[in-house]
């Protein structure tokens, strides 16, 4: 368990009321909820407020002899609402929209002539909540008139309500000072009961609801969406001993989240040097020994190239105009195109052992990118296709696929097989995994399909771009590609050894793999 999953577990408890006893003696959350009531249409009738029209009121269905578990009512109608409630609270306890308990309001966007550098009034961003606590490190003022409901006084919860990283939204913390605005990405929430709410508002179960799904990320907070929010609210005797006990143990928390970082920083530094090593003595043909029994890389090269001639002269490619020949002769490799011999010692990343072949990816892999995503296309069938993110490393996630219209004519070039190597061409650039299910898939254009000539082995190759990546041969400097254009990934420079040595080393790898996932 990390620490973030331990804290998140701990407010779990807290808004679930398993964090700390419940006192018989302590007044309901129902008493509590009919003084707010009241306290409202006393203001109301004194003209302080305005009646919400769509002000709520949720109770157990048994108090008034309904048949519902939990029912709402809006005016005069009253709706079954035991499908939204996530969970069981205790007696004391009651459900309520974070609207019917305290205030909301979103930030204002302001003019860029309105900014200063310093005076005027301080507009709070999302910068100004770090580690869940104010600060004051990054301010921006601006001179103008502000209207009340873009102001945030002392004890207002602060809240991220809309950011690039998805990850961010919903960020939050307690504000410490008076006379300040928020900024038009962020919202405010003020109620008697904000320390409760605070830590409501930080757990999963808020993210679940919010988002809808089983997600530690949202898009964005509107301000329908926090008055709506569903919120179990305890006794307020309760709140405190809740708030008291989650600050007891959050020390605790945070000791164990330095721990846990000391301890990834050693997991990850060591075994992950490990793996490169290994993969390093690999792609160099120093993993396993050479056997003269095998049959030479050199003659699986020819019968890749009599494979291509083969479905060239069928009509299924199209011959290479600038087909790659690459020999070795004294150690040196030379490569032939277009009846021009150069070297190319200055290109080859390392030295592999003398059975084993240089050559161009694009002389064993029969390669292309899938279909971009088009708004004008309206012919075809639709059909689900992978994006890059879809594509891990060795992996796939396909619970979220995506949809597009593929014509029969681009079918069969946008289609991946079993067995298939797949590779990223932008993003994570040359992140690969294989195709490993028994039905087919489409591509988008972001992705390579690589699809060898001959039977090889698919893993080896896997391997490879595994090592390019990590040694800075793909998306780094220097000799590395910055990119994987179809010209490029054509031309990345690849070791071939003999298909019997490619299956030793892929055996290898594996057992090896297993002792540092175990490190």
């Amino acid at each position: 368990m990390t620490a973030q999953q331990l804290k998140n577990s701990i407010l779990q408890m807290a808004v679930q009321g398993k964090l700390v006893p419940q006192n018989p003696d302590d007044e309901p959350a129902s008493v509590l909820l009919e003084r707010i009531k009241a306290e409202k249409e006393e203001l109301i009738k004194q003209g302080k407020i305005k009646k919400d029209k769509k002000s709520s009121e949720i109770f157990r269905g048994a108090s008034r002899n309904l048949p519902y578990a939990y029912c709402e009512q809006i005016g005069k109608e009253i709706r079954d609402i035991s499908d939204e409630i996530p969970f069981d609270i205790p007696d004391s306890w009651e459900w309520v929209r974070l609207g019917m308990i305290g205030e909301t309001n979103i930030g204002l966007t302001y003019r860029p002539a309105d900014k200063t550098i310093s005076g005027g009034t301080l507009v709070l961003r999302s910068s100004n909540i770090q580690n869940d606590r104010m600060d004051y490190t990054d301010n921006v003022y601006v001179s103008c008139d502000i209207p009340e409901r873009a102001m945030i006084h002392k004890g207002d919860i602060l809240i991220c309500a809309r950011n690039g990283s998805r990850a961010l939204v919903g960020k939050c913390a307690i504000v410490d000072k008076d006379g300040m605005a928020f900024g038009a990405f962020m919202a405010k929430y003020s109620s008697p009961f904000n320390q409760y709410i605070k830590l409501f508002i930080d757990s999963p179960i808020f993210r679940q609801q919010l988002d809808g799904v089983k997600t530690e990320t949202i898009n964005q907070i509107t301000q329908d969406m926090l008055k709506n929010q569903l919120c179990p609210l305890p006794p307020v005797n309760e709140q405190i001993r809740i708030v008291e006990m989650f600050y007891k143990l959050l020390p605790y928390i945070e000791k164990y989240g330095t721990a846990e970082t000391k301890l990834t920083e050693l997991n990850t530094k060591f075994p992950d040097a490990l793996k490169k090593s290994i993969l390093q003595e690999a792609v160099q043909g120093k993993l396993v020994p050479q056997n003269p029994d095998d049959e030479p890389a050199s003659v699986l090269l020819e019968r890749i190239r009599a494979e291509k001639q083969a479905l060239i002269k069928a009509g299924k490619i199209k011959k290479d105009k600038h087909e790659s020949v690459i020999v070795t002769r004294d150690k040196i490799p030379y490569e032939s195109v277009d009846g021009k011999e150069r070297c190319i010692a200055d290109e080859v990343p390392f030295d592999i052992p003398d059975n084993w072949c240089w050559c161009r990816l694009g002389t064993i892999f029969q390669h292309n990118t899938g279909k971009a995503l088009n708004s004008l296309n309206h012919q075809g069938t639709k059909m689900q296709y992978i994006t890059t993110s879809n594509l891990y490393w060795n992996r796939f996630e396909l619970d979220k696929l995506k949809e597009m219209l593929f014509m029969e004519s681009e079918v069969e070039k946008c289609t991946v097989n079993k067995g298939d190597l797949l590779v990223c061409e932008g993003g994570d650039i040359g992140r690969a995994a294989i195709w490993n299910y028994n039905y087919p898939m489409r591509i988008q254009n972001h992705i390579h399909r690589l699809r060898p000539y001959v039977p090889i082995e698919i893993y080896f190759f896997y391997y490879v771009f595994y090592f390019y990546k990590r040694a800075g041969l793909i998306g780094g400097k220097g000799i590395g590609i910055q990119g994987l254009s179809s010209n490029a990934i054509d031309r990345l420079l690849i070791p071939l050894p003999a298909l019997a040595e490619q299956k030793r080393i892929v055996a290898k790898i594996e057992e090896l793999m297993q002792h540092c996932d175990k490190l």
